[in-house]
């Protein structure tokens, strides 16, 4: 998800070449000649923006507020005027989203869906199914380690060359590599059918291991 928003940015950071291509002049009886731009165009991208700033930086952020102010057209000005306001927001937005300024937002968010997949990895223990219980911890597990490579500026590979990557950079010490090792294992056993390289207890233990993993390096 977090990579996905990431995209967005990308996306909409383009759409603004393409409003500020239909940049032309117009004439005002009232103010004489003044700049203009496509209204469609720009009312797309801002519906698209307010939606992105809501799910990065949330309705009560600086950046959300300060986008609702940009927007609005107060007397001799059009929307050419606004648009170089919300643009202005918009990059400062991106800036703190891809400098990691912004990380406990997105963190609150990957930790809301990693809670529903933990709890339904224990609710498939609970009716005895093991096996999809561990591979569906195991993706928490994963997509963890690559968040926290892409927020450290790691490159994204298998799990265990993150886990090697994300312990010599010191984001965790051995103790928990080696931890990160064991509950692999078992993800890597139950993702070929293997169900007696592990029990239902070494099951339990990986979803508790993995939730102290995210309340303390997605905290």
């Amino acid at each position: 998800m977090i990579q996905k928003l990431s995209d967005r940015f990308d996306q909409l950071f383009r759409e603004i070449e393409e409003i500020e291509a239909t940049h032309g002049k117009q004439n005002s009886q009232l103010f004489g000649t003044v700049d203009v731009i496509d209204n469609d165009k720009t009312l797309t991208w801002k519906v698209k923006t307010k939606n992105l700033l809501v799910s990065t930086c949330g309705k009560d952020s600086q950046h959300y507020e300060a986008f609702i102010e940009a927007e609005k057209i107060i007397s001799y000005q059009t929307n050419w005027d606004a648009f170089k306001r919300m643009k202005s927001v918009f990059i400062a937005a991106m800036d703190d989203y891809k400098n990691g300024y912004l990380t406990s937002i997105k963190n609150l968010i990957q930790a809301d869906v990693f809670d529903s997949e933990l709890e339904q990895a224990q609710e498939l223990l609970s009716n005895g199914y093991s096996l999809a219980a561990a591979v569906i911890a195991g993706v928490v597990l994963e997509t963890t380690l690559r968040d926290l490579c892409y927020q450290n500026g790691l490159a994204i590979g298998k799990l265990d060359k993150m886990n090697s990557d994300l312990a010599k950079a010191g984001i965790y010490n051995k103790l928990q590599q080696k931890r990160i090792t064991a509950l692999a294992d078992i993800r890597n056993s139950a993702a070929h059918g293997k169900p007696e390289e592990f029990s239902s207890d070494d099951v339990i233990m990986m979803i508790r291991d993995i939730e102290q993993f995210l309340a303390i390096y997605l905290a």
